[in-house]
């Protein structure tokens, strides 16, 4: 029994961690110690360093000897690899979405489409980024491919920080939605490669607005 309390609370650690770091509440280049992480989050101090040493290999850490833990800061040109390599898998994602989207999974993306156009249509533009994860991670379920899977979410974590960026350039959130829309119509016909060129015609645009906020938001 103790053994699994202890991999319970590693666990909570690690999630409750790579949250405040995904959410900005720990910041790029911030030490990361553990004596203040566990009376921050009333965690033992085992379970912070297990959880730093698990954000490390996902790339969201970096340590070194006597010097200790700091939440990892990307730079723009790894945010730009990270999209690059982000492509290849959500074209296969796509693929397979479009290979095996039900009626119900069809649904369930128009019913993202049409809340991410009430945030645009608010002017909340940072909602209408969340709800482009929550559309992109509704294909990788429908997709139903672990390993691409596995490696899209690691990208993402790495790479979130990045994300809101975009949005945020002029008339990308009206694109950002035009594309959603031709990727969900592509799903829903069932055709695969024109789902895999919308998605990629997507990524090719959140890159390029990516680019435009070089030396913008910190």
């Amino acid at each position: 029994m103790p053994a699994v309390e202890k991999r319970t609370e590693g666990q909570s650690a690690y999630l409750r961690l790579r949250e405040a770091i995904l959410k900005g509440e720990l910041l790029p280049g911030q030490r990361l110690v553990e004596k203040e992480l566990s009376e921050r989050y009333g965690l033992g101090r085992a379970a912070i360093r297990t959880a730093l040493a698990r954000l490390e290999q996902e790339g969201l850490v970096d340590s070194e000897p006597y010097r200790g833990a700091w939440v990892r800061a990307i730079g723009e040109e790894e945010a730009l690899e990270i999209l690059e390599a982000r492509m290849a898998l959500e074209c296969l994602v796509a693929r397979h979405a479009a290979r095996k989207a039900t009626a119900a999974d069809v649904e369930r993306l128009r019913g993202i489409l049409r809340e991410m156009e009430r945030r645009l249509a608010e002017g909340d533009l940072l909602g209408m980024s969340e709800l482009n994860r929550t559309l992109h991670q509704t294909l990788v379920d429908i997709a139903g491919h672990r390993t691409a899977a596995r490696l899209i979410e690691a990208l993402r974590a790495q790479g979130v920080r990045h994300q809101f960026r975009t949005i945020l350039v002029p008339g990308r959130a009206q694109q950002s939605l035009a594309e959603h829309r031709r990727i969900v119509e592509a799903v829903a016909a069932h055709d695969e490669a024109e789902a895999e060129r919308a998605m990629r015609a997507h990524l090719e645009g959140v890159t390029a607005a990516l680019r435009q906020t070089q030396g913008g938001l910190p």
